[in-house]
């Protein structure tokens, strides 16, 4: 074995993981072997140990695969941007396990007071899912802000869309939106970094950006073409709104989102193909 390479049993004994979990991260992308052996044997460095170091810290901060691949991706500054929002969710799922103590707790002495008391019971969960989904928003917009979305989204969708859109959404809590927050922020430092490289919209990599770009839309329209095209009515809105007007802003610069839309239309045209 050359000097500084570990065949995969030492590497993954050294990482104290499974050479089962070092063929998968393989498999997905996420970490591949320095070199292989002419026998095919993979052989792994001190540096794929640094990154496999990483990888295993972001996992343990509750970071999906695909979301550390895209953090190791783009560097330092986006891996900031991505920890303080996931400090952010674990804070909130903290308050949101201290929140269903707190039902319990008020359900056993229900129990211990009356125990066919089911309707107060129920009262109390149901008070308390409504604490946690209705508040949240007004942490991070005013009145004036919400009012300004509500009324962009009243203009841009259909009442049927509106009622779809209000049926999925009525258990989406602020987790579920940091959550989101976060994809949407490494997708946006991606587009950044390629801009700032001089990729061309059709390169493999911006075009992988494009389809990631896609999937997160395609998320929230769910492949529906009535809010699919509500949702372009929505923005095309925003766009108009002056600066001080609109109720949340991009970070990418109009020259950035460009190359964005011209990647994500170069994708859209090779699916149609």
């Amino acid at each position: 074995m050359d000097h500084g390479l570990y065949h995969s049993g030492a590497f993954a004994q050294k990482a104290c993981v499974s050479i089962r979990t070092l063929r998968y991260y393989d498999k997905v992308g996420l970490l591949s072997p320095t070199q292989y052996t002419e026998a095919g044997y993979r052989l792994y460095s001190d540096q794929d140990f640094s990154r496999l170091q990483q990888i295993l810290a972001l996992k343990f901060l509750g970071f999906s695969l695909d979301d550390i691949k895209h953090c190791l991706q783009i560097g330092p500054t986006g891996l900031l941007e991505s920890l303080t929002l996931q400090k952010a969710m674990m804070r909130e799922q903290r308050t949101r396990l201290d929140a269903v103590i707190t039902a319990i707790d008020e359900t056993e002495k229900l129990l211990q007071a009356d125990r066919e008391n089911w309707e107060a019971i129920i009262n109390v969960i149901q008070v308390m899912q409504m604490t946690q989904n209705d508040d949240w928003q007004k942490k991070y917009f005013s009145d004036e802000q919400l009012q300004t979305m509500q009324r962009l989204s009243e203009d841009s969708y259909t009442a049927e869309d509106k009622q779809k859109i209000a049926e999925r959404g009525k258990n989406w809590t602020e987790a579920d939106q940091q959550a989101i927050t976060q994809r949407w922020g490494v997708v946006f430092a991606r587009a950044k970094r390629l801009f700032a490289e001089g990729q061309d919209p059709g390169s493999p990599e911006s075009q992988a950006l494009a389809k990631d770009w896609l999937g997160l839309v395609r998320e929230f329209t769910q492949g529906d073409p009535s809010i699919t095209t509500g949702l372009g009515r929505y923005y095309k809105a925003y766009n108009a709104l002056p600066a001080e007007q609109k109720p949340f802003s991009f970070p990418m610069s109009q020259e950035e989102w460009a190359f964005a839309q011209e990647a994500v239309k170069l994708y859209s045209q090779n699916e149609q193909q």
